[in-house]
């Protein structure tokens, strides 16, 4: 009998679930959407169990639609978006709605906890302040206290479903190791909630959840969840892990020394060490626990992918015909263009700097002349995503100076783009590397799932076997030379640029 593993990820937007042999290989792929509930600016959230009727449902038709006999099916990970969290009420039923990360009303919580805790919060959690768990927990204490009393235990997406699935009750509420840095409220070295630090922010103890590895049995299939997504009863459940970390474990990124670049709609590099150390001086970095046992994996956000098709809605006009340009489309022109696009730098904080934190930063274009075009605009955008990531990797390496890359392993959607990863590589000196499969979350979950039941000994062997090389591109010398000083007046840039922002923003809020 083949044993097969499902993995499950709870995305923003929607749910998808895949089933797998032990190689890797996907059986059977669902995907199913999952409404974000906007109920004014800054204002979002989602009803926890959409995310429960979506997994069932995204099972059962895996089930079916590929064939699948539920009996080869040895274990169920489920993995999910990180930063927002939920309450948990008396049996099992949500006292909140999902609060989602993309919420911004715990925006004065998080200055709070810059202005209260600061060095000495990034010191113990290994991420600085932002929209995440603390902060939000302590927005439900201050706006709706009697919430608030009711709520047992606050758990993530991820941990709710598979705890519903599981038929646990409140007082079994958990979370993995993968999210601590996002609560705010562990000693992130011990892995251990911080009682120092749940006192400050107000927090009590008892709503705090239990604190489980990724590869853990929470518990089994049970015969209401049995009927409603076809697996057999009994059926382990993993705790599962965070869909970054998941990611990253789905990628094969298990090792000292390589990095990651998460090129999708935001923009996440990432490396793996052995060691952690909180970026408490320039805030770039967030120090996220992996799912290989000692392993960090130090991280940032901004934006990316979403860039093109903004900057293809920028030049949709082109006469009397809409000009709608795809992405391929786009980073082919930008391959037209020399290295540096000919003196045009840009800088790709629309939407505020995430790391290190400026709300107010907000993007540019420097050195525009008659002679640029939409390629070299293009070209620009990728480029300045790229000097990103070269920021990235300079503090990263101030942190860690003797880690080494010999590559970096690149999944999303910006993946695709030979013209991309070729910039990136020379931006940064390393190689990119191209994987072998498309989806890396859900086979992240399904991994620690067979982990968790034995399937796979070796977890950090059976992610780096399974999931090979496809394409590489390496630095162009000629290139990586002239991206070197681009790289540095990109970082002055950055710094001249902070004022006149926060002025301009400060000027367009007064002309509302």
């Amino acid at each position: 009998m083949t044993e097969l593993l499902v993995g499950v990820d709870l995305g923003t937007t929607g749910t998808k679930t895949a089933v797998y042999d032990p190689d890797g290989k996907p059986l059977a792929e669902a995907n199913a959407e999952v409404p974000l509930r906007w109920q004014g600016p800054g204002r979002v959230d989602q009803d926890p169990d959409d995310f429960y009727r979506s997994t069932v449902s995204t099972i059962s038709r895996c089930l079916e639609q590929g064939g699948v006999d539920a009996e080869h099916v040895v274990a169920l990970g489920v993995t999910g978006q990180m930063a927002g969290v939920l309450g948990l009420g008396a049996d099992w039923k949500p006292s909140t709605p999902y609060d989602s990360w993309l919420d911004l009303r715990c925006s004065e919580d998080v200055d709070w906890l810059e202005r209260e805790l600061g060095d000495d919060f990034v010191e113990k959690t290994g991420c600085p302040p932002m929209i995440d768990h603390a902060p939000k927990m302590r927005w439900w204490r201050r706006e709706h206290p009697e919430v608030f009393a009711t709520t047992e235990k606050w758990i993530m997406p991820s941990g709710y479903v598979a705890g519903k699935i599981a038929g646990l009750e409140p007082d079994d509420g958990f979370i993995d190791s993968t999210y601590l840095h996002f609560t705010g409220l562990t000693e992130a070295r011990r892995g251990a909630w911080s009682g120092e630090l749940a006192q400050a922010i107000g927090i009590p103890m008892d709503k705090l959840p239990k604190i489980f590895e990724p590869s853990t049995v929470i518990g089994r299939v049970s015969e209401e969840a049995a009927a409603d997504c076809g697996l057999m009863e009994g059926t382990p459940i993993a705790a599962g892990l965070g869909d970054t970390a998941a990611g990253a474990l789905g990628a094969g990124l298990v090792r000292s020394g390589q990095l990651l670049d998460v090129a999708g709609t935001a923009a996440v590099p990432a490396a793996s060490a052995d060691e952690f150390r909180p970026d408490v001086s320039s805030r770039t970095l967030i120090a996220m626990r992996g799912a290989i046992p000692g392993q960090w994996i130090p991280l940032s956000y901004l934006s990316g992918g979403s860039l093109l098709g903004w900057l293809g809605e920028a030049l949709a006009l082109a006469g009397e015909e809409v000009y709608e340009p795809d992405f391929d489309e786009l980073t082919a022109e930008a391959s037209e263009v020399r290295a540096g696009a000919e003196g045009l730098l840009f800088v790709p904080h629309l939407d505020g700097r995430l790391l290190p934190n400026d709300p107010a930063m907000r993007g540019a274009w420097v050195g525009l002349n008659r002679h640029h075009k939409c390629p070299h605009l293009v070209r620009a955008v990728l480029e300045g995503v790229a000097f990103e990531y070269a920021n990235y990797l300079q503090v990263l390496l101030k942190l860690y100076p003797r880690l080494t890359f010999d590559e970096t392993r690149v999944i999303g959607g910006g993946a695709h783009s030979d013209t991309w990863n070729g910039i990136k590589a020379s931006v940064l000196g390393v190689p990119y590397v191209r994987l072998n499969r498309e989806e890396f979350s859900c086979w992240g979950a399904a991994l620690v799932a067979g982990h968790a039941v034995g399937l796979f000994d070796d977890l950090a062997g059976a992610a780096e076997s399974s999931t090979l090389m496809r394409d590489r591109f390496e630095p162009a010398s000629e290139d990586h030379t002239a991206y070197r000083p681009m790289a540095q007046l990109y970082r002055d840039l950055l710094a001249t640029l902070a004022s006149p922002s926060h002025r301009l923003v400060r000027l367009a809020s007064e002309m509302l």
